[in-house]
Order: structure tokens, then sequence, then C-alpha cells
């Protein structure tokens, strides 16, 4: 039997080994095999646990229980029971299309488990019965002694015991982007980005070699708490939110509805079975049955949009999301940078620029490099430096000492090149190159030359320093080198390395800016690179948030100040998390765009997750949407493509809407006065059917700039509002309209039928053209896709009473007098509705 997994010690990196050993009940002499089975039955295997399988039928029972899908059911069932088949199946295959459609693109999201397996190491090598073993990653527990050498992924947390030359790359884990040395000894550091006597769960070691003792595996690592947050449900996304709101409402008035009208109508001793099935027929009449299959339409649509601009939408509702986002929070390696370091400047002992010591330093990594990041750097700077130089020997760079050198020869010369930290390069140096010449170099030059080096960490840049001395011909090749040639020598200069920020990071920041999304940036960096950088980006870097004073914040105080400070260096992974939780919890709409593990807690909480496609496995898995394209500009793009969809959405919403309820309020309220039906349940059905094939061209509308410069959000209220409005402006033409018929014409109950038929339709169609704008409709014009679908739909409603297809649905010809004052009533309605709909569209708060 498995047991939880104990709760790893707090910054385990802060105790001492003897203290960890105590805690973990082990000697530093590692396990026996005996007492490695017991730790690992209590602490269970080092692995991830799987994320809970959803299986296909609950993915669409889950999408089946939302109100309007239910009252659909409800609807398709009635309709087959009346004697409409074909409509009852077009309505279910209809609720079919968009449940397929939207489970078939959100089921391609993760497969999180088999990222992680491939994210690290398959094999470990700790002691056990006092000699050192490989075994598999699951088998390492809490108090084994590792071993970890150059190339692995290390398997497990752990405390640096010893190491040798040992550097090991945290990008992923931590945002630091350059590769960190790992040393023995106690640390007082916060964030684990700080511990240098720590090793982490996925990181990669890059050179050397240490023994560590494991304090955690599986779940309690860094790495697996990261990655837990993939086993965890998806929180329900603001669109979700709103439609389910959406649903409800019809939901409740199509059954108020319903038992009014039943009621009324047995109330007033009408037959039973006809009175049922009129009601029936007006709560069918009062849902939008194509709202389903238009919002999965419309956001596939879009999503193939965000496709051309290097967008994969995992979520078809984080679309909408995107859209209404308010506040974007980044990462800082590989979104805002390159993730590619790179030599920044190149500076003399004076510190001019100068690119002697860059010079020098690419001819010793080209030689004699430990395929770094900052000799790489070197290398890219100069290509072709080593052309004609040799290796003559090599001194690799003492992690103690902290330098290390290389003997050359080239034209004319033999020369020694020492490059390392600038402190323990500085106090070797006896003299300075300055201008060509060599001058004398004491204590005051060194100072002059720390004070440099901390000007350039001011500015976010690594820095490395370069000397050299001459060696005599004289000196045998064969003799070999060693700390004492380190000595009296010349000083060149300063190499300063930067992660780069991206050319177009600025750009699209100020259009975020411009759109009313807020730039913050939460990394694991150091403060000043990151502060640096946002200052670069034009962004407010006055204050930067720490780790350490995060976490000394209450969860009310962190909510307050997340509204002033943008900038954040040094974060946990569960720290960046929590940031996103004091934003959402002011309201705002939350993205977050990261590519490392480090990130995937806050991916998983934010309302939209975004990560690349050179991102980690979690952080894909975690996300919402992949950018091919590691560019804030994409994002901005995004942005764009997400509200155009969203006003596209709401177009159908408060249309429908408010068609529907003024029709059906019509219906209703003539039901109780006239002698017979208003309309037979078919010609209900008929015309919503009509009405609804108009409008599947709305997912393919324009929409004006004006409607995506600001965040789009779902006003519920306001939709009510607009329907409340236009819909008793439609009722009370549709009171004109009854009027007309039974006291001027005196029109029989199938001429009252075709004619009202008739001019339903042509109100609800037309006034598309109307309301879908802010403006006069012939200066924004519609998608084609849409006036052809309008166009279609009303011809036939217009024609069918006239063939002897309209028979089928007891419709008669009517007389051309008849058809004549009907037309003139709909133009008198769709001039009202161009009047009306600017205090509508105010109320509504959104913009078409």
């Amino acid at each position: 039997m498995v047991h939880p997994p104990s709760a790893a010690p707090e910054r385990f990196w802060n105790l001492s080994a003897q203290a960890l050993c105590e805690r973990l009940q082990c000697s530093l002499g590692g396990l026996t095999g005996a007492q490695a089975q017991t730790l690992l039955v209590r602490h269970g295997p080092n692995a991830d646990a799987p994320p809970q399988a959803r299986g296909l039928a609950a993915a669409i029972g889950r999408r089946l229980r939302e109100p309007l899908s239910l009252i659909l059911l409800g609807a398709g069932a009635v309709s087959v029971a009346t004697g409409d088949g074909v409509g009852g199946g077009i309505i279910v295959t209809i609720l079919g299309l968009s449940i397929g459609l939207d489970t078939v693109q959100e089921g391609r999201a993760t497969r999180a488990a088999e990222m992680l397996r491939r994210a690290v190491a398959l094999q470990a090598e700790v002691m056990r019965d006092g000699s050192f073993r490989q075994v598999p990653v699951e088998e390492v527990v809490p108090g084994d002694i590792m071993r970890v050498r150059a190339g692995d992924i290390i398997a497990a947390d752990a405390l640096v015991l010893e190491s040798d030359a040992f550097t090991a790359s945290e990008a992923a884990l931590t945002g630091e982007p350059y590769p960190v040395e790992k040393r023995p000894g106690l640390q007082a550091a916060y964030a684990a980005s700080e511990a240098r006597n720590a090793l982490f769960r996925g990181s990669v070691a890059q050179t050397g070699e240490a023994r560590a003792l494991v304090v955690s595996t599986g779940r309690n690592t860094l790495f697996g708490a990261a990655a837990a947050v993939l086993g965890e449900g998806a929180e329900v996304s603001a669109f979700q939110r709103d439609m389910h709101a959406f649903g409800l409402i019809t939901a409740r008035l199509t059954l108020a509805l319903v038992v009014m009208v039943l009621a009324t109508h047995m109330l007033f001793g009408r037959q039973v079975m006809e009175s049922l099935m009129f009601a029936v027929a007006l709560a069918v009449g009062l849902t939008p049955e194509l709202l389903p299959m238009i919002t999965t339409v419309t956001l596939s649509r879009g999503a193939l949009r965000m496709a051309g601009r290097k967008v994969i939408v995992k979520r078809l509702a984080a679309i909408h999301d995107l859209g209404a986002m308010t506040v974007l929070c980044t990462d800082k390696t590989g979104t805002l940078t390159r993730a590619e370091i790179a030599l920044a400047r190149s500076l003399n002992g004076a510190g001019q620029d100068d690119p002697r010591a860059a010079w020098l330093g690419a001819i010793a990594a080209t030689l004699a490099g430990d395929r770094g990041a900052l000799d790489a750097a070197l290398q890219a700077s100069h290509p072709d430096a080593a052309q004609g130089w040799a290796l003559l020997q090599r001194h690799a760079f003492d992690f103690n000492r902290r330098v290390g050198s290389v003997w050359v020869e080239g034209p004319g010369e033999r020369l020694l090149i020492v490059k390392g930290a600038p402190e323990a390069v500085l106090s070797l140096c006896t003299r300075r190159r300055q201008s060509g010449e060599v001058l004398p170099f004491g204590d005051t030059g060194r100072a002059e030359g720390l004070q440099a080096v901390h000007v350039l960490a001011q500015q976010g840049l690594r820095v490395v320093a370069v000397a050299s001395r001459a060696r005599p011909d004289a000196t045998s090749a064969s003799s070999p080198l060693s700390p004492a040639d380190e000595a009296e020598l010349v000083f060149e200069g300063f190499c300063a390395f930067a992660d780069p920020a991206k050319p177009t990071a600025k750009v699209a920041i100020a259009r975020l800016s411009a759109a009313g999304v807020r730039l913050k940036i939460l990394s694991g960096d150091d403060p000043v690179v990151v502060q640096r950088l946002a200052q670069q980006m034009g962004l407010c870097a006055d204050r930067v948030l720490t780790g350490a004073e995060l976490a000394g914040l209450t969860d009310d105080a962190l909510a307050v100040q997340v509204q002033s400070v943008d900038i954040y260096g040094r974060l946990a992974p569960d720290q960046k998390a929590r940031i996103v939780r004091a934003l959402q919890a002011h309201g705002a709409v939350v993205g977050f765009l990261g590519d490392g593990i480090n990130d995937a807690p806050a991916l998983k909480v934010a309302h939209i997750g975004l990560s690349v496609d050179s991102a980690s496995g979690v952080a894909q898995a975690a996300a919402d949407m992949i950018l091919l394209d590691s560019d804030l500009a994409v994002v901005a793009d995004g942005v764009e493509e997400g509200r155009r969809t969203f006003v596209n959405i709401l177009k159908y919403v408060r249309m429908g809407a408010s068609s529907n309820f003024g029709n059906m309020l019509s219906m209703a309220v003539a039901s109780f006065f006239l002698p017979f039906l208003p309309m037979l349940p078919t010609q209900i059905l008929l015309n919503n059917l009509l009405y609804d094939f108009s409008e599947i061209g709305i997912p393919f509308d324009t929409v004006p700039p004006e409607a995506i410069a600001q965040p789009q959000v779902w006003d519920m209220r306001g939709l009510l509002r607009f329907a409340g409005t236009m819909g008793p402006l439609s009722s009370l033409f549709d009171m004109v309209t009854f009027g007309g018929l039974l006291w001027m014409f005196q029109s029989t109950s199938e001429q009252f039928r075709t004619l009202w038929f008739m001019e339903s339709m042509a109100t609800q169609i037309l006034v598309i053209f109307v309301v879908r704008t802010h403006g006069l409709p012939w200066r924004d014009l519609p998608h084609p896709a849409l006036l052809w679908s309008s166009l279609v739909a009303l011809f036939v409603a217009m024609a069918l009473p006239f063939t002897p297809v309209g028979s089928w649905f007891g419709f008669v010809a009517p007389p051309m007098a008849m058809v004549a004052g009907m037309s003139g009533l709909v133009l008198a309605y769709l001039a009202c509705a161009q009047w009306l709909k600017a205090s509508a569209l105010a109320w509504h708060g959104a913009p078409v």
C-alpha cells in the first residue's frame, strides 16, 4: 500500500545535511536495499500522479447537462411528438454537431503524464548497500545519496554534499537563463532560484559532477508541485459561466411562459391537447436552437483564423476569454527575451568599448571552451577569431578559484588567456591595457573595475573578465599549466552578456496597452535583471516585488499590491499563481504567458493560459493556447481575433433573444384574446427554423475596429435590457398588424396566420442588418455569407404561402392589399428600430 507523500521540508537548502538526515532518518553513507524499499512504500514512487482520465461519455454528458442543451433536447423531443419529425431531427442534429465539435477540439488538449515521463530521467545513480548503482528513477527515495554527472537529468530535489565543477541548467524551473554553479554549504536564500546548494528535479547537469542527499521525490519536488496542477479539474471559464447563466435565464423564462399559457388556455376552456402543443411550441420558439452551433462554429472559425496568426487553440472558450483579457502576466525568459545569451558589450581596462577582450575570449572559447552559454556567445560574436591560432595547453575552469586559462599560439606570439569571475581575475592582474598601452594596475584600478562590474550588473548584464600574459617562446609546451602561471597578468577588460530583449516586444506591449491590456512581468530571475528589462520595454519599473517580500504579505495585502506593482522577481512557481489569483480577486480577466515548468501552476489558474511550441511539455499541457511564435505580437493578434469572435457570438445572442422574446410575447398575448390560435405549432417551428437559417452567416460577419478596441465582456443585464427594449417594439408592431388584419381587412384565421407569419419573418430577418451595427446599415455592410443566408431565408418565407407547399403548413395565398399593408408596417418598424437601437445598444454596453 502506497501512502500519500509526506510534505517536503520547507526550503531544505536552508538546513544542514545533518539536520536533514535527522528529519529523513537516514545517514550520509546512503541506504540499504531494505531501507530503500521501506521508504518507497512510505513515500510512494518518484513520479507524478497521472491525470484523471475523462472518457468521451463523461465529456459529452457534461455538455448535455448545460441548460440550453437540455432545453434543445426537450424541444427536439416535443417537435417529434407533435408530428414535426424533420424539425426535431434538425434540432437534435444541430446540438449533436455542436457538442461533437467542442468535444473533439478539447479532446486534443493534453497527454500530461507522457510529457512528464519524457521530461525526467529514466535511470538515476544512487548509493545502495555501500556502492553506487543505477536504479529506475521511480525507485529514488528521500534519504538516498545521489550522484549526478554532466548530461544527466536530475531525478529528485536534493542538497549538494560534494561538487566538482558542477553546473546545472534550471531555466525551465526557475527562469534563470544562465547555467547555475552548485556547491555545498548552508544558504539563507528564500527562492529556489537563489539556492546554489540545491539540485532540483527536471533540471539538467551541464558540467562536472556532484553528490547530493535526496530530500524530496515525486509530487513533493518543485517539478512535481508544478506538474500536479495538470491533474486538477479546470475551472469554469468566464465565457462558459456566462453561457450557463444565459441558459438558466432562458430555461426559467421558457418554463414560466409554458405554465402561464397553458393555465390561461385551460381557464378559457380551450382544448387541452391543442393548448399543450401551442405552449410547447412557444417554448421551442423562445429557445435559440442554433446558439450552441453558432457559438461553436464562430469559435472554431476564430480558431482557424488564429492558427493563421500562429496561435493553436486547445480550448475553444479560451478565444472569448482572450478577447476579454484585461491583464497579461508573462514570464521573462523566452517571451520578452530571446532566451539566447549574447555578447552585449566588450570593454577595456578603462571601461571603454573595445573589442579586444571579446576577441581574446572568443579565441579561448573556440579552442578550449566548455560549450556553455557564455562561451557559445563569445564564439558567435567573433566566429573567425581563432583562425591562425592553435591550442598548446589548457587549464580547465577551476570552480574554487573561478578562473580558467588557455595557452595558445598565433601569428608571431604565444599568449596565455585567462578568463573568469571579475573579482578573481582582477586579483591576478598587475597591469592593464588601455588605448593600446600597458599601464600599471593597483588596488585603485581593481576597485574601479569592480565598480564597473556593479554598474553593468545593474543594467542586467552578466560579466566575465579577461586577462592575458605573453609566454616566452623558450617555454616548453610540454610544461603543464598551473595556477602559478595565472599571475602578473595584463587586465584586458570585461565581456558583458545579456539575454537580449526581442525587438518586437516593445511594440507589442504598446499594442496591448492601447487595447486595454495591462502587462505584468512575473519572473524567477534576478529582480535587477527583470527591472532593467521592464525599463527597456517602457513599463513602469519604479518598484520590484520579490518572492521573499511577497511571502510576507497576506492575500488581502497582496491584492492591494498587485494593483500598482507590475514587476516581480525571484518568484517561486506557487507565487506566480498567487499573484494571478490576487488579480482575479479584483475582477481582472487574467492571461498568463509562460514556457517553463515553473509556469505551470499560473498557466492553470489563469483565465487564459498561453505557452509556446518550444516550451516544456508541462507548460504546454497546462496552457489553453500554444503560440507557434514566441512573440507578444502574436498575443496582440490573438486578442483582436478573440474580440472579433465574441462580438459575432454576441450578435446572435442579442438578435435571437430580442426577436424570439418579441414574437413569443406577441403570440402569448394574442392567444388570450383571439378565438383561434394566432399561429399553429408547426408554423411557429417553421418560423424559428427559417430565422435560425438566416443567421448562420453570423460567424463570418465583419467587425469594425472600434468593436475590438477594448476588452469584451458579457453583460447579462445589458443583454436583458436590449431584449426588453427591442422585443416589445417588435410586439407593438405585431399588435398593429393584428388590429389591421382583424378590423381593417376582416381576415380569416388562415389569412391572419399567413400574413403574420410573413410580417414576423420580414421584421426578424431585416432587423439583423439594422442592429448588427451602431451606425447606418448601408455604411457598414455585412459579410456576403450573412447577406445571402438572410435573403434566402426571407425569400423562402415570402414565397412559401404562394406555393403548393404552403398549404402543408396551413398557409393561404394572401391578397396583395394585405401584402402591401404588411410591407408598409415592416418599413416603419425598421425605421423605429434604427432610431431606438442607439439607446438599446448603449444600455447593453457592448459595441458591435
